[in-house]
């Protein structure tokens, strides 16, 4: 299991005061930034002294004057040709005090301020042509939904607790975890030939009075053992019967594979466009499903059922060019049951007893029983990837909440019960884990710290260069808002110009 720093993958939370967004997950899509971003094409103005601030009467959308005060479609802010709505700024108010954001007192200027940088990003990646494949997003999603789940403590009480469907969140979080990778990417491409030397490193921190130095928080390697709960036969049957119907009713003419993919496919993000992934290269495919789709050459034909890491599918060819195609899928996945989680927990502890007992060592039996692919023959080690550098070693903070939750309170050497979490590929596991060292706090010293103080002004520079970067592109972007925004202490200049 390979551990990228996490954030939330709600796209405008993730454009927050340290503009900080993770990417996770590999394979199917293809296509440009879509709906609102293809409108930026021409949002820029010759003159870039132009900036106006006007009421919203004026603001020149289809909605019909709103009252003051209301937060129904209310436009407060023009950037380009994209509108950022006073609900939209309440959403995002509430999103983040469910996640435990605080914005400040300064909220009612910094939310909208994030919403129009996340515009300035999107519409760049737009231009780059940067992508975000379906498989990404559904990947992502997955590992939300689940931990939302999770948290709830069953599906129902979380649609009970959110008053919507699982389908229904799934579909809301789609276009905000494509916008959050399509605005990681972006600030990633913007920063990635930025580098600092060990001069400059000793050189920022030389001149540091003692209680400027930074403090390296506590660092912990950790390694894990996991079981992944496994659906029933019977369900995996019912899954497989219900795409065998799906083939049938599409062979004899009855329905569209488009129609039934609309109304059942499990990955909301092409279940929206009739199943379709857009043109897309083998790379960017689950290696299952590529294997399939890539051997289809009748589009009148569907593929046999298809088992990926995602779940199931059946595949119909759209069109081929060159070493890319386009197809549509429908995606359904077995539900795993309380029984199964029960089991490979039960196993899970049997298994960390005859560890504690000497029966064999964590890192043995990581090697020969675990079934996570990242780690087992690392001997369960996690392993830390970043922009930087890649490392065993983790800070509190970047382990996976679930694991940081358990080992916060372990000694070094101990092993865990097992507990549930959620993995890399959006999959429900079950795992023990043992801590392998532990570092407490401490000042960084130049001698045993040095990659943490070298990413500190590695941050630091890259820091400079995207504040230089969206100061520029709102020079050259038009933005009109409310008067009311005027007086506003923003973090970036050149919002309101005179």
């Amino acid at each position: 299991m390979k551990i990228n720093r996490k954030t939330s993958i709600i796209a405008a939370v993730s454009v927050a005061a340290t503009m900080v967004v993770a990417v996770s997950g590999n394979a199917a899509g293809g296509r440009n930034a879509s709906g609102s971003v293809s409108v930026f094409a021409n949002s820029m103005v010759q003159d870039s002294d132009t900036v106006d601030t006007i009421p919203a009467s004026e603001l020149g959308t289809e909605l019909s004057e709103p009252k003051r005060g209301s937060i129904v479609d209310e436009v407060i802010w023009v950037v380009g040709d994209e509108p950022i709505l006073r609900s939209d700024v309440e959403a995002m108010r509430l999103q983040g005090s469910a996640e435990g954001h605080d914005f400040g007192p300064n909220a009612d200027c910094s939310i909208p301020e994030q919403l129009a940088v996340q515009k300035l990003f999107l519409h760049q990646a737009a231009l780059d042509s940067i992508e975000v494949t379906e498989s990404e997003i559904t990947q992502g999603v997955d590992q939300q939904i689940n931990y939302l789940i999770q948290m709830a403590g069953s599906r129902e009480r979380l649609e009970q607790y959110r008053h919507e469907t699982i389908s229904q969140m799934r579909q809301e979080l789609h276009d905000e975890y494509k916008n959050s990778q399509l605005v990681q990417k972006m600030r990633q491409k913007l920063v990635e030939d930025i580098s600092v030397s060990p001069a400059e490193v000793r050189s920022y921190f030389k001149d540091l009075p003692a209680d400027s130095i930074p403090k390296i928080p506590t660092t912990v390697e950790v390694e894990i053992l996991t079981q992944t709960p496994k659906p029933t036969p019977e369900e995996v049957n019912r899954v497989k019967d219900e795409l065998r119907e799906f083939t049938d009713r599409i062979n004899k003419g009855e329905i569209s594979f488009a129609t039934l993919a609309s109304l059942y496919s499990e990955d909301p993000g092409s279940a929206r466009q009739g199943g379709e992934l857009g043109y897309t290269g083998r790379g960017m495919l689950d290696p299952a499903f590529a294997a399939v789709a890539f051997n289809l050459t009748d589009p009148k034909k569907v593929s046999k059922i298809v088992e990926s890491d995602f779940g199931y599918h059946i595949i119909q060819l759209i069109d081929r060019r060159g070493d890319r195609i386009n197809c549509r899928h429908i995606l359904l996945k077995p539900k795993i049951g309380a029984e199964a989680i029960e089991k490979a927990e039960s196993r899970l502890d049997s298994i960390g007893n005859d560890i504690r007992a000497g029966k064999f060592s964590f890192e043995d039996a990581a090697t020969i029983l675990s079934d996570d692919k990242d780690t087992k023959n690392n001997h369960g080690l996690l392993a830390n990837s970043s922009q930087t550098e890649r490392t065993s070693r983790f800070h509190m903070q970047d382990l996976p909440s679930e694991v940081a939750k358990v080992v916060d309170t372990m000694k070094v050497g101990e092993v865990s019960k097992a507990f549930q979490m959620v993995n890399s590929r959006g999959k429900q596991v079950c795992l023990i884990c043992k801590l392998k060292s532990r570092v407490d706090e401490h000042r960084a010293t130049i001698t045993e710290d040095f990659q943490d103080m070298k990413n500190v002004v590695l941050a630091k520079r890259r820091e400079e260069t995207l504040q230089k970067w969206v100061e520029n592109k709102i020079k050259e972007t038009y933005v009109r808002m409310l008067p009311e925004y005027k007086d506003c202490n923003f973090q970036y200049k050149g919002w309101v110009r005179d």
